[in-house]
């Protein structure tokens, strides 16, 4: 009588990422083996080979807006809900998933920032502070990983990606006020969601190395 239904309201919530509370998979921890061969793994895959795709799309277009970029842009967009959702459905989960994803996203908001910048979709002093926001991510996600410490996505990194992809995506079929201010709204969050990641990547290593220090033998007890 006491327990949760099997899909239960919680359980619903968290299948579709609206409930993130609780530790991250054990699987998609540092020193897990990568598991490569995995359905979230392929959707992530396809992401990547489609963004070469669809910026010749876009630069084949002539000024930047069309449907078709758009819609291929859309399609890498959704994958990356798409590939959680299965690895959340599947039990899937995998180390090679947890460092691809972050990366693919970020080459996906690159590749938008590229096409936007060349044909002046969006103002061009926004996506260089969402390009070097970018960039500085990646060197954090670098940072953490060669000091042995993972960074998890926050909830404002997580928010952040919506409105700077749907930026991008309405830029390339109705350029205006409506993508720029999708545009300032993803940036500041995706700023806010940068710091954090820069203050917990700096206390874990903080803790790592007091952890490794506590653990050395003292030299004074020694006979």
């Amino acid at each position: 009588m006491g327990e949760a239904a099997p899909f239960g309201k919680g359980r619903v919530r968290r299948l579709f990422g609206l409930d993130r509370s609780g530790p991250e998979p054990g699987a998609t921890r540092s020193g897990q083996p990568l598991r490569p061969f995995t359905l979230p793994n392929l959707v992530g895959l396809i992401r990547l080979l489609l963004i070469p795709v669809f910026l010749v799309v876009a630069f084949d277009s002539g000024d930047g807006t069309s449907w078709a970029a758009a819609g291929i842009y859309w399609v890498i967009s959704a994958g990356d809900y798409l590939d959680g959702l299965l690895a959340r459905v599947t039990g899937q989960y995998s180390r090679l998933g947890a460092l691809l994803d972050p990366i693919i996203d970020r080459l996906t908001i690159l590749s938008g920032v590229i096409v936007c910048w060349h044909f002046e979709l969006l103002p061009r002093w926004l996506l260089l502070i969402l390009a070097l926001r970018e960039l500085v991510t990646l060197v954090l996600a670098r940072w953490g990983l060669s000091h042995g410490a993972d960074i998890e996505v926050n909830w404002f990194g997580r928010m952040a990606v919506f409105p700077v992809m749907s930026a991008i995506f309405f830029a390339m079929i109705w350029p205006g006020w409506f993508p720029t201010a999708l545009l300032v709204i993803g940036i500041v969050m995706a700023i806010m969601a940068t710091v954090l990641y820069a203050r917990v990547g700096r206390d874990r290593i903080r803790e790592a190395r007091l952890a490794a220090l506590d653990a050395m033998p003292d030299d004074s007890t020694q006979p």
